[in-house]
Formats: structure tokens, C-alpha cells, sequence
């Protein structure tokens, strides 16, 4: 492929913005697409949980998920919940969602894949991070899990899949993990840290500002909606936005939980949804952890940043359209004081705020990293679902390299956009 490629990316988030700056290196001429503001509240970065977690392997889906999905039908405030006036259209995704963790082989093979993809993502963010001119939003200081018991623990089949892919951890007691942790509630007896892993004090602002040293090294950001993608005598010709098209001669869709439409304008009907999830942080808390944490009973991240604590977790599927239901963030608060008892009860609501966005996800936990069926000018880089921020950084540098005819610095089948369609 030719260099010096005028090289149009939709999206302007996590993905995107690490896209731009890895093409600009590769030679290329950037065009940012996005009608927000990078890192802006609208964007599924800014709310992310903060978590760098190299170890986030395993996909949502695993063995006998399907045995709970009548009680996630039923309860509009459970872990994952799916809201019944929505399930019709959310049918085809979910089934094959199930099935792609029916086996703990097929758990086992994403495992691997997103090993890969993970390995090594808390140094190449601090690197980033570096040269945007914000080494403090990033802290390679290890994350901790806690569980109530030691066998919970054992039973996990990610826990077995994480130690067959190469994740190391140091396993905590009660009194080890109370020396530790002296805020957290005395019925979590068992923990591990992953010491590889890290953290982003603010999501919202190392995306902005990885978008500001992009735009500084030369991308040009253009705040319009994309809309599709077009093509000439099966030639990819330009960007079709709200406000006109943007000719090129490469496109990245980066699009997150709105990369569908543009996918299927050259005829990729991939199966994305978006599973919608919640945060909220307490502001000056009374309380709280050392470490970045994760409860497993509670099934929510709990990390400092620059804001305050933030707790954030859970999956809604209702689509992109439906108003939020903030009673599930009010239930993160509730766990949250569940979790560190010294957090007041009645902390005021001025010091409570909430969010809620869109995670971009593929039924089987796996991006789309590749090119379109229609064109090699066109590269699919979405769906990251739990690992947007942790994956985006190697996400970037692949997107790079599929840009410039190179070779992909890891195995890219298990990515590929076309092993749905």
C-alpha cells in the first residue's frame, strides 16, 4: 500500500484517538470524525472504570451463563439486566452470545486471543501517556480481587484460564488483606493482585488529551456525524457525513456502539450492541481502598480518580435509544458503602454524581480488528466491550499496520470482522 495515505477515522475516542497518533507515525495524513468532544461525558472512555487490567481475558458469556438469563429477565436491577420491551431486537445477538461461551473451550480460545491483544497494555498507555504530556493519569501499580471466600475463588473457570495464559498474581488471606485494606468490609476473606496491571486516574482526560497530541502532531479533527461509507466502481472514495463527504483513501471505523450502521453501508451486517453501563463517583469519600479493586459478589470495579472514587460495573441491554434507569447506578453507591462501611449512609447527593454510556460489544468478547469484506481501504477497529480502554492502546498500533499494508504485530484471525458474516 501506498505511504502518505489521507487516512479519515470515525470516532474519536479511546480507540480512535491512539489510531490517529499511531498513523501519524506511520507517515500518514489523519482526519479525526467525531461530532463530540474527545473525552467529553458522551463517550463510552470517559466513563470507563479506570482499570488497566491486562487480565481481563474472559469473556461475559461462560458455561451455564444461559441457566440465569430467565432471573436477568426478571430482575431490572441484577447484574446484567435485559429490558423485556427490547429483547425481541436483542434475540439474534444474545443467542449467539450464548453460545459463543457455551464450552470452556470456546472461552478458553478468546482467552488467548485477548491475551494478545492485553499483554503489556499498562506500559504501552504510561508510554502514550508520556508523550501526551500526562505520565500522572497512568499508574502501573497492580489491581486487587477480593472474595468473600477462598472458594469462590477456586471455582472460577477464569481464574484456571488466566493462569494457562500467562497471568501471574499474589494470593492474600484475611489478616494479609486486612493490612492491606483496612477500610474494606470484614467478609472478604480471600483476594489476589495482579501486580502487571494498572490504572487511569482519568479517563476522560487522557483521552483528550491523547487527542490534543494528535491534533497537535498534525490530525485534523472535523466535528460531524459519519453516517456511511461509499464506494466507487468497488473502489472506497469517502467518509459520507451530516454535513457532506470528507473524499480519502483509507477509512478506520472506530466508531464504538455506533460503528453498525457505518459497517453495514458496505455491506457488513455485524452483529454489535451496545451493553450499557453505569458509574458513580463519591466525591472527598470518608473511605475507600488502596488498590484498584473488584468485587467478585458485587461484580462492579471500585478505583480512585482524580474525581473522587468511582465504582463502576454491571450490563444493561436495551438498546441504544432507551432512557437510563438510574436506579442501577444508585445500586454501585449502595454496594460501594456495602464494600468500605465507613462511608456514610446518607452522604449528600452534591457530593454523588452519575453516568451512563454505551460499551461497544461483540457477542463473543472479541473486537473487530480487520478490514471490510469490500475494501482493504477500510479497517474495522470496534466492539471492544469491557476492555475499550485497556485494549485500545495495541488496538491503535494494529490499526496502524493494517492502514500500511504491514504485517499485524499479533495474530489477527480471532479479530476478524468476517467470522460473523
Amino acid at each position: 500500500m501506498p505511504e502518505g495515505r489521507n487516512v479519515a477515522i470515525i470516532g474519536a475516542g479511546a480507540v480512535g484517538v491512539i489510531s490517529a497518533i499511531e498513523a501519524l507515525r506511520e507517515g500518514h495524513r489523519v482526519t479525526l470524525i467525531d461530532p463530540g468532544e474527545p473525552g467529553g461525558e458522551q463517550a463510552a472512555s470517559y466513563g470507563n472504570a479506570g482499570w488497566l487490567s491486562s487480565h481481563s481475558v474472559i469473556p461475559p458469556a461462560e458455561p451455564g451463563v444461559w441457566r440465569k438469563v430467565p432471573g436477568y429477565l426478571l430482575d431490572p436491577l441484577g447484574p446484567l439486566a435485559i429490558r423485556w420491551s427490547y429483547l425481541p431486537k436483542a434475540l439474534p445477538w444474545l443467542i449467539k452470545y450464548l453460545l459463543s461461551g457455551w464450552t470452556a473451550a470456546r472461552v478458553e480460545t478468546t482467552a488467548f486471543a485477548l491475551r494478545d491483544l492485553l499483554k503489556d497494555a499498562p506500559l504501552l498507555h504510561r508510554k502514550l501517556a508520556e508523550e501526551a504530556g500526562v505520565p500522572e493519569l497512568i499508574e502501573r501499580n497492580g489491581v486487587m480481587h477480593v472474595f468473600t471466600s477462598r472458594a469462590n475463588f477456586d471455582n472460577d473457570l477464569g481464574w484456571c484460564l488466566r493462569k494457562k495464559v500467562g497471568v501471574e498474581w499474589m494470593e492474600l488471606n484475611a489478616d494479609e488483606m486486612r493490612q492491606r485494606e483496612p477500610d474494606l468490609d470484614p467478609r472478604y476473606t480471600f483476594g489476589v493482585v495482579v501486580e502487571e496491571a494498572g490504572r487511569c486516574r482519568d479517563p476522560g482526560a487522557y483521552v483528550a488529551a491523547l487527542a490534543n497530541h494528535a491534533i497537535a502532531s498534525g490530525a485534523n479533527h472535523v466535528r460531524a456525524k459519519a453516517t456511511g461509507l461509499k464506494l466507487s466502481d468497488g473502489k472506497f472514495v469517502a467518509v459520507v457525513t451530516e454535513t457532506g463527504e470528507i473524499a480519502c483513501d483509507a477509512a478506520v471505523v472506530a466508531a464504538g456502539a455506533r460503528s453498525k450502521q457505518l459497517t453495514a453501508s458496505v455491506g457488513d451486517p455485524l452483529p454489535l450492541e451496545t451493553e450499557r453501563g453505569y458509574h458513580v463517583v463519591i466525591e472527598n469519600p470518608e473511605a475507600g481502598p488502596r488498590s484498584s479493586m473488584m468485587a467478585s459478589d458485587a461484580k462492579l470495579v471500585v478505583n480512585w480518580t482524580n474525581k473522587g472514587l468511582r465504582a463502576a460495573g454491571t450490563v444493561e441491554i436495551a438498546g441504544l435509544d432507551a432512557a437510563p434507569n438510574w436506579k442501577r447506578a444508585e445500586i454501585l453507591r449502595n454496594h460501594l458503602v456495602s464494600m468500605f462501611p465507613k462511608l456514610p449512609k446518607d452522604i449528600p447527593a452534591s457530593r454523588v454524581k452519575t453516568w451512563f454510556g454505551h460499551r461497544p460489544s461483540m457477542p463473543d468478547g472479541r473486537p473487530c480488528i480487520g478490514y471490510a469484506r469490500a475494501s482493504r481501504d477500510i479497517v474495522y477497529a470496534f466492539g471492544h466491550g469491557h476492555v475499550g480502554l485497556v485494549g485500545s492502546a495495541r488496538t491503535g498500533r494494529l490499526v496502524a499496520q493494517l492502514v500500511s499494508g504491514k504485517a499485524p504485530e499479533i495474530p489477527l484471525a480471532p479479530f476478524a470482522p468476517d467470522r460473523f458474516l
